[in-house]
């Protein structure tokens, strides 16, 4: 039993007053003559026996009703040794996309608000935090219309990230009682480990399921076919219900330009294709109706009018290959003799080939030296017969690069770089086993550039990155069969194709997007990006040739953006939300065996109750007392 007012308990002390009255009364009794003595003594030894008795009683009573009070006012209570501790409380509630799973109260967001709403004390102060807003130090009036109209998410927190996260909020009081309520459907991507615990720090785990994981995914979208007319859209479907067709819309801007149904195969997936002109602007909206996350239930995307990417190569040698690969369509290809170059126009270039120059003249190095800079992109092929020295000065700028010496000795190139940057979304899939391209000579180089191909003895064959590609030895048919290989297509497309991004048909949200606008912009102004009431400026960097801009916290919602100048619109740029929360893959949390894990929040209020539990007897005591004074009472009429 434990007191709220102990000091209090001195007043027992005062429990000697009574004893003592009662043990030494100093009465005197009166001496009344009666003319039968034995009668007298008779009532005398039963008044003295009387007596006794009742002050004995009396004695007993009062001690008691004084011990009573002594108590009520020292507010006993029976409770755990943690319960006279400060709290400390922080909530983790999950707002990311799975959360819109249904459930008969509506969402399990929505469900865990109302629970919260209606469990948490009124009163209590504690914190709250979600994938993307805190609130710290507040009551549930505080955040009251915050939690009604809590937003869903894409931004989704690793497991590790949410501990470290709450740990923050606690103080470093090592009395108080501190409780971690995490509330999340604990998909499988928040990568939950055994070691994740925070010590003394309770921790619940409440795992919210839906009645219903059935849920159909719009995945992806790309280009399968570009004709002179027309440009196939291929749509990637899945789905976990057990459905044999779903109807797909189309949508340009809001007007529906084409409708078809998706049939679901025995692995639960489906591809449908619509066809669209090749020569117009479409801002595109892919739509299905699916009752599982609404999520993804729709895709954005959008086809701009190209910007043709410029190509200058600079040749002493054969360069057909080059205009095969650089087509009208998509470039404005130009090739140059070495002594008839135009040095006003080099700047205005996306791409520079340097194609097989024995040497590189002073005047050209300047040049390039002061276009790479601004952001032009360069690709360099030696000669045969190049001046080692001369190729040195030069490249020596870039990535510490130099040529040591020239081997003449054949190797394969057998290794491909398959995570450089140049070969995204390139090929399919990793190839260990295709024709080898080889050369009969080439120059070995020290660099620090990442290798994109490499010979058989580790060499490198070409090297770059940013804008900046060196090949180590000639293509000439007569050094290397390189330019009938399947790999000079990808790799010189790639490297052209990179010299002015373009967006792509959508991008997604919460990855670092970069992409180049062909505009030249004034010194004063910037490009802003605006969709409907929504407007922001990106990180940009304008070179002479075209803007860069880059996205990476902005924007946060899904849909077609207009990139614009001074309110003239540009191009349009699309996002779209990740599609991993469509996984109905959870975590298992029988891994964390230090932890709680509870089936509803009801669980987890009930059990912060039993540990803040108070029984208070003050009002017991109370009436202890009252009832001890009507016994003295009672002893006072009984013994007269």
């Amino acid at each position: 039993m434990l007191f709220k007012y102990p000091e209090l308990l001195w007043a027992f002390f005062l429990l000697l007053i009574p004893i003592l009255i009662h043990l030494f009364q100093l009465r005197r009794f009166k001496k009344t003559p009666f003319t039968n003595v034995k009668l007298l003594q008779k009532v005398a030894a039963q008044s003295r026996k009387s007596s006794t008795i009742k002050k004995w009683l009396l004695l007993f009573s009062r001690v008691l009703v004084l011990s009573g009070l002594i108590l009520a006012f020292s507010q006993p209570y029976f409770a755990k040794e943690s319960a006279s501790y400060a709290k400390e409380t922080v909530i983790y509630l999950d707002n990311s996309f799975s959360m819109q799973a249904k459930t008969e109260n509506g969402t399990l967001l929505q469900d865990a608000v109302q629970k919260l709403l209606q469990g948490l004390p009124k009163d209590n102060t504690f914190s709250l935090f979600t994938n993307d807003k805190v609130f710290t130090n507040i009551t549930l009036m505080d955040i009251r219309n915050e939690l009604l109209s809590l937003p869903y998410t894409y931004s989704q927190l690793g497991f590790k990230d949410i501990l470290l996260k709450a740990k923050n909020f606690f103080s470093e009081d090592e009395k108080s009682v501190k409780y971690l309520v995490l509330v999340s459907d604990f998909q499988n991507r928040t990568a939950i480990q055994e070691s994740d615990t925070l010590g003394n720090i309770q921790t619940f785990m409440v795992r919210l399921r839906a009645e219903n994981l059935d849920n159909t995914v719009l995945d992806s979208a790309y280009i399968a076919e570009v004709n002179a007319a027309t440009i196939d859209l291929s749509v990637n479907l899945t789905t976990t219900a057990a459905l044999e067709t779903i109807p797909v819309s189309l949508y340009n801007d809001d007007k529906l330009i084409a409708k078809t149904a998706a049939t679901f195969d025995k692995n639960r997936k489906s591809n449908v294709v619509f066809t669209l002109p090749s020569n117009e602007v479409i801002r595109g909206k892919i739509e299905i109706s699916d009752i599982g996350l609404p999520y993804d239930n729709q895709l954005f995307f959008n086809i701009n009018q190209k910007d043709k990417i410029k190509v200058l190569s600079v040749s002493e040698s054969d360069s057909e290959f080059l205009k095969r690969i650089f087509t009208e369509d998509e470039f404005i290809y130009a090739d140059v003799q070495m002594n008839n170059i135009n040095y006003s126009i080099l700047e205005s270039q996306n791409l520079i080939i340097l194609n097989e120059l024995k040497t590189i003249p002073v005047s050209l190095k300047n040049t390039l030296s002061n276009y790479t800079q601004k952001g032009g992109h360069l690709m360099i092929i030696p000669s045969f017969d190049a001046n080692i020295e001369s190729y040195n000065s030069f490249i020596g700028n870039y990535y510490s690069s130099s040529f040591v010496n020239r081997l003449d000795e054949e190797r394969n190139v057998t290794e491909i770089n398959f995570d450089h940057p140049l070969y995204k979304n390139v090929f399919a899939q990793r190839i260990s086993n295709f024709q080898y391209p080889r050369v009969k000579s080439y120059f070995k180089t020290r660099t620090t550039a990442p290798k994109i191909l490499s010979l058989q003895d580790q060499s490198a064959f070409l090297v770059g990155l940013d804008g900046l590609y060196l090949f180590t030895a000639p293509i000439v048919n007569t050094n290397s069969n390189f330019k009938n290989s399947p790999l000079i297509v990808p790799t010189i497309y790639s490297i052209g194709a990179n010299s002015l991004k373009s967006p792509e048909l959508y991008n997604t949200l919460g990855q670092k997007t970069t992409i180049d606008v062909k505009t030249v912009m004034a010194s004063d102004n910037i490009l802003k990006v605006s969709r409907k009431e929504y407007e922001f400026i990106p990180e940009q960097q304008s070179f002479s040739n075209r803007t860069t801009l880059t996205f990476d916290y902005n924007p946060n919602n899904d849909g077609i953006y207009v990139i614009s100048e001074e309110s003239r619109p540009i191009q349009n740029i699309s996002f779209n939300y990740p599609r991993t929360e469509s996984e109905s893959i959870y975590a298992d949390l029988d891994i964390l065996n230090s932890n709680a894990t509870l089936n509803n929040l009801t669980e987890v209020f009930e059990t912060m109750e039993k540990d803040n539990r108070v029984t208070e007897l003050w009002k017991w005591f109370t009436i202890f007392a009252l009832l001890f004074m009507l016994a003295e009472v009672l002893i006072q009429k009984i013994f007269k």
